[in-house]
């Protein structure tokens, strides 16, 4: 692309009202996709309750990753008529998608009042809140930037690069503020959804401000000059030229940028709770707290990136990032739990098992059961924050936990009856949390115990990794593309990075860890991402921050 020669000015009114609108209604789009997430475990009881608890959880997880899987998709479809119909109209309809699949989510009649059909709408609402999200962000993006001056995209499109970070905190703000009103129980019951019923409100403000704004000056410029794609999909995937930068842009920028995102903050989140048993209200709160104090650095990075580059912002983030996660994750032990971090010390665990009935736990549709007995053994210690060393058993040997001078041993599930593998399941689980805990491992960390300030600054650190990735990111991608496929070619490379390396994380991570044994060796998934994108970055990807983004080439 050609350099722009349009000089650098001050922002004007109607400017500071394209941001303000467009940022706001993504918030509000944000809000709606992580409501689901941060209730999984309520929802698996509502709406899931035909099935055991575990069956339950998973099947709610698979419904929260269906909204992910789907975004590309989304990308593919809003991308196409927002390059073919106008930015405006295109995200004013995907924002009406969400809020509306949203607020139906909280009407939706549970399992024990109309039966298999509640599952499934469910899971088609959130399939549509994926597909709506998909062409959100590409559309606000390219909104934003293609109504910034030259030289200011980096700082105009970091306020879009916020909206995700404020979804998400507003979405546990609200919840942990209906939890507070209603009480633990009502909540469980009824409570939960009305974060969901709220996001009705916050979908007509959004609409109202949408309705208000005008077509991009980029995007109007191209149709009066009868240059828009009639077939944006076949010109950014079917020709290599295009094909070329949307690969370069999904491998050297967005799959690393995805998974830093992701580790900073839900994996992080997920790591308090699951892995160092710290209580739920105190990790979200932790979380909100680092988030609200770091958030204004994504605006920082981005101006920085208006002058210094994107590439080098992103790249450092990715690499910074890539190089601290073990530290800082043991650190995160060391602060917020560390009777557990002294029972991993002093009380070594061993399984003894045939390896041959030893899988990778990798489960993301939630349809495969992992039944030997060296699978169940490693799944229970993963769940319980135990790591542990494997030692190979001859061929058929039923799998054994050894901790201090305790042995357990495990069972092998396949052929049993529901009845039969649930009871084995609770004696085992019993069995084992008694052994554990009489070794030293906590069911969970100690509120005296926990260094809050320690703690709120490693997560401070991770989230400022997030906003070093993703601040200058939308103008990065913004810059890569013409304007006639913009918005489909920038779409598809950010979904599938955000949706399937960086949604994929938290599931990908636990069967790293259950496979392994180690609490930490699931940060290698983020770290190998993060380096390859480094790598495939520094050596092919150009800096974006001088060019024309009204050429069409």
């Amino acid at each position: 692309m050609a350099t722009a020669s349009k000089p650098s000015r001050g922002i004007t009114a109607e400017e500071r009202k394209v941001i303000f609108a467009s940022s706001l209604g993504t918030v509000f789009e944000w809000y709606d996709f992580y409501l689901y997430g941060a209730l999984a475990g309520i929802i698996a009881k509502q709406f899931f309750a035909g099935t055991d608890p575990n069956t339950a959880f998973i099947f709610a997880l698979l419904a929260f990753a269906a909204g992910f899987i789907v975004r590309p998709f989304g990308a593919l479809v809003f991308g196409r008529l927002g390059d073919m119909i106008g930015r405006k109209y295109t995200f004013l309809v995907t924002i009406v998608i969400m809020g509306s699949s949203t607020f139906i989510v909280g009407l939706l009649p549970n399992y024990n009042s109309i039966g298999i059909a509640a599952p499934i709408i469910l899971i088609a609402l959130r399939i549509l809140q994926g597909l709506a999200l998909g062409g959100e962000y590409g559309g606000a993006a390219t909104y934003v930037a293609e109504h910034a001056p030259q030289g200011k995209r980096g700082a105009f499109t970091s306020w879009i690069q916020t909206t995700a970070t404020m979804g998400l905190f507003m979405s546990l703000l609200v919840i942990l503020g209906t939890r507070s009103a209603v009480g633990e129980e009502a909540f469980a019951d009824w409570g939960w959804r009305i974060p969901f019923l709220l996001s009705v409100f916050l979908l007509g403000i959004s609409v109202w401000i949408r309705m208000s704004m005008s077509e991009s000056p980029a995007f109007m410029k191209m149709k009066s000059e009868g240059k828009t794609s009639k077939a944006p999909l076949s010109e950014s995937f079917a020709r290599w030229k295009n094909l070329k930068i949307v690969i370069l842009a999904l491998i050297g920028l967005t799959a690393g940028q995805a998974v830093v995102w992701y580790a900073g903050q839900f994996y992080s989140l997920f790591f308090l709770t699951q892995t160092l048993k710290v209580d739920l209200s105190t990790a979200n709160l932790l979380i909100a707290a680092a988030l609200l104090l770091a958030t204004p650095f994504f605006v920082i990075f981005g101006t920085l990136s208006d002058r210094i580059g994107r590439k080098p912002i992103i790249m450092a983030g990715c690499l910074i990032a890539a190089l601290t996660y073990f530290p800082i994750f043991s650190a995160l032990t060391h602060y917020a739990n560390p009777a557990l971090e002294k029972a991993l010390k002093e009380s070594p665990v061993v399984v003894t098992a045939d390896p041959a009935t030893c899988q990778f736990q990798f489960n993301p549709t939630g349809t495969k059961k992992f039944t030997s007995s060296c699978d169940i053994a490693k799944a229970k210690l993963a769940a319980a924050s135990v790591a542990y060393t494997n030692v190979d058993a001859a061929p058929g040997t039923v799998a054994t936990i050894k901790i201090g001078d305790t042995v357990l041993t495990s069972y092998d599930a396949a052929g049993l009856s529901k009845e039969d593998a649930t009871a084995k399941d609770k004696a085992f689980a019993k069995e084992l949390g008694d052994a554990i805990k009489a070794h030293g491992y906590p069911t969970k960390a100690d509120p005296d115990q926990i260094n809050y300030g320690m703690t709120l600054l490693l997560l401070f650190i991770l989230v400022i990794y997030v906003t070093m990735v993703y601040g200058p990111i939308a103008a990065m991608l913004v810059e890569m593309f013409p304007t006639r496929i913009r918005y489909t070619s920038m779409s598809l490379p950010y979904h599938i990075g955000n949706g399937w390396f960086g949604g994929l994380l938290p599931t990908t991570s636990f069967a790293l860890v259950a496979y392994k044994g180690d609490i930490y060796y699931g940060l290698w998934y983020p770290i190998i991402i993060a380096l390859i994108t480094f790598v495939i970055g520094m050596l092919f990807i150009k800096e974006t921050k001088d060019n024309d983004i009204y050429a069409n080439d």
